[in-house]
């Protein structure tokens, strides 16, 4: 079995990758760094950058272990036991409207049980994905997107991209709003023998996805950012960050993990845009470009 110190360190690596390339690429902002302790146990680094392309974005690793809590370990339906959390969150919010946010979660976690016969056995798993959310959607970007996405599936199991394509669709999903988060990308979890994948597989495939990111919004963020906007484009784009906020807040499942098993509420709320607005019964004009990207906010939309 591969040590969760072990993993714990690629992912750090991984942080210090990615964060090299979004400076790179921003030519401008450069991440500050906050590293902090759990009080439970554990702790991580958090990065947060705020340039020219990207306006606010946040590159966080972490690793946490403790006690599970009770209402974490029924939600899991785990036993009492305890447990090991690494991995690292992503997500960029761009100053431009016409460049995509982005999303990235790869992550580990582990339990250990203490059995009547003071044996241990562990319970382990992987998880993560990449979702893009752009203000206006392009078809050609989407396509390349969604290509990517399917390549580093592919790479491991030709079954991984149409089901964790579909989870996607289905996890970053607006209830109330009867509407996708965006364009969806590739979401999984519970990576583990009980699917058929041995640790190292899981972790090979996890690795993979990790290092997809980077190259794929550099090219993104490269093609669009300095397309020309104006007053319009800027209101749509906080219209949707609004959006964004609303996903994390109610729907999304990292977020209440983390507040349940409290961790960094600054780290945890990095994925807040700098500034959003909610208008009333908005709704675009019929044929506008607004108009458009709200037609393609639907599950099961065939990219590649």
């Amino acid at each position: 079995m591969i040590q969760k110190e072990t993993i714990a360190t690629w992912f750090q690596g991984l942080q210090d990758r990615i964060c090299q390339a979004l400076e790179e690429m921003d030519g401008k902002g450069k991440f500050q760094e906050d590293a902090w302790q759990r009080d439970g146990g554990g702790g991580g680094r958090s990065r947060v950058i705020e340039g020219q392309v990207i306006e606010k974005g946040g590159v966080n690793f972490s690793a946490v272990h403790g006690r599970l809590p009770e209402k974490i370990a029924e939600a899991l339906k785990l036993p009492e036991s305890d447990f090991f959390a690494t991995g690292v969150s992503i997500v960029l919010h761009p100053a431009s409207p016409m460049v995509p946010i982005i999303h990235m979660n790869v992550r580990y976690f582990e339990t250990q049980t203490n059995k009547p016969s003071n044996s241990q056995t562990p319970v382990w798993w992987f998880g993560g994905g990449i979702d893009l959310t752009p203000h206006y959607v392009v078809e050609e970007d989407a396509r390349f997107f969604h290509q990517k996405m399917k390549d580093v599936c592919d790479r491991h199991d030709p079954a991984f991209y149409p089901e964790f394509k579909r989870w996607a669709d289905d996890y970053f999903f607006l209830k109330h709003r009867n509407e996708t988060r965006g364009i969806g990308g590739i979401f999984f979890d519970h990576l583990n023998e009980k699917r058929g994948i041995s640790q190292e597989k899981a972790f090979d495939f996890v690795k993979d996805v990790g290092e997809t990111f980077a190259p794929t919004y550099v090219h993104l963020a490269l093609k669009n950012k300095d397309l020309a906007f104006g007053e319009a484009e800027k209101k749509w784009q906080a219209i949707r960050r609004g959006r964004y906020v609303e996903f994390n807040l109610l729907w999304d499942k990292g977020t209440k993990f983390g507040l349940d098993t409290d961790g960094r509420t600054e780290s945890i709320l990095m994925s807040m845009p700098p500034l959003a607005q909610w208008f009333y019964n908005h709704k675009p004009e019929p044929g506008s470009r607004e108009g458009q990207t709200l037609s393609w906010l639907r599950k099961g939309v065939d990219w590649v």
